[in-house]
């Protein structure tokens, strides 16, 4: 029969463990740390100056680790936004409003934000170059989501030099059809007619175009009534018919329909429904 073999003493193998190991550090470092025998223990002036430096990288870990887990609960990255220029003021208002409610949140981004024509808003959100579009979109891209969030109202304007424009008021969409318009080279909405429905003698991309064609007395033109009211301040336009010659523009907030997998964007539609509830 084999001998048993003697027990070993409680703590001798974590001692031996622990020499071990100070002895492979010490190596690697290429001085003693401590003086070990039966004197007993105690650091050698290398050691503790080594102790202090390993309690200030434990420190240091503490606080790497601690900002690790609060980059999980974080809202990290950039959001990119197109709008429209020339957007009216208590729509923009609610679109701050939203901004004021997103950094509310724990955050760590950056907003890039940039005007575009809304065509050219669509696309860039296709190719991934924005997250969200507000605007006029007269087309719906299967590929987008659309939530309309306010209204524009725009009215038939006349300049100082038109002659209809000292019979505003009482301006009937038969007289005004019977004048040149300045048209957008757009779609408009079914209220407001077609092009082919009036003689049409000037195009425009812009309302700003718009405007300046409607101001020249030449043209008439429906321009935005927000955009349109500092120039009816001054006695530069004149709506023809408020009440018959009018429509609503819709303008959506535009992504991607698999958006809601960046919890960034998320966050910022939420807070953007909030905003215009």
């Amino acid at each position: 029969m084999r001998p048993t073999p003697a027990p070993l003493r409680p703590g001798c193998s974590g001692q031996s463990t622990i020499s071990t190991q100070l002895s492979t550090l010490e190596t690697r470092l290429g001085y003693r740390l401590c003086e070990r025998g039966r004197s007993g223990f105690r650091l050698t002036a290398r050691g503790e100056r080594f102790v202090d430096s390993a309690r200030k990288l434990l420190g240091a870990l503490d606080v790497v680790s601690a900002e690790a887990r609060k980059v999980g609960r974080t809202l990290v990255g950039t959001l990119n936004l197109g709008l429209i220029g020339h957007a009216p003021i208590n729509a923009n208002a609610r679109i701050s409003q939203a901004i004021e409610r997103f950094r509310e949140r724990d955050e760590s981004m950056h907003f890039m934000v940039s005007v575009r024509p809304p065509g050219e808003l669509e696309g860039l959100l296709l190719d991934n170059k924005i997250h969200m579009a507000i605007g006029y979109f007269w087309h719906r891209v299967p590929a987008l989501d659309y939530t309309t969030i306010f209204h524009e109202t725009q009215l038939a304007y006349a300049g100082r030099g038109h002659p209809l424009f000292r019979k505003a008021g009482d301006v009937t969409p038969a007289q005004a059809l019977a004048h040149a318009w300045a048209w957008r080279s757009y779609p408009l909405p079914e209220a407001a007619g077609s092009p082919a429905e009036r003689p049409v003698t000037a195009v425009a991309d812009n309302m700003e175009a718009v405007a300046m064609l409607v101001l020249s007395g030449r043209h008439l033109g429906y321009l935005p009534e927000h955009f349109a009211a500092p120039y009816v301040a001054q006695g530069l336009l004149t709506p023809l018919a408020p009440a018959a010659m009018r429509y609503e523009v819709p303008f959506d907030m535009a992504v991607r329909r698999d958006a809601r997998r960046n919890d960034l964007l998320a966050a910022f539609i939420a807070d953007m429904k909030a905003a215009h509830a």
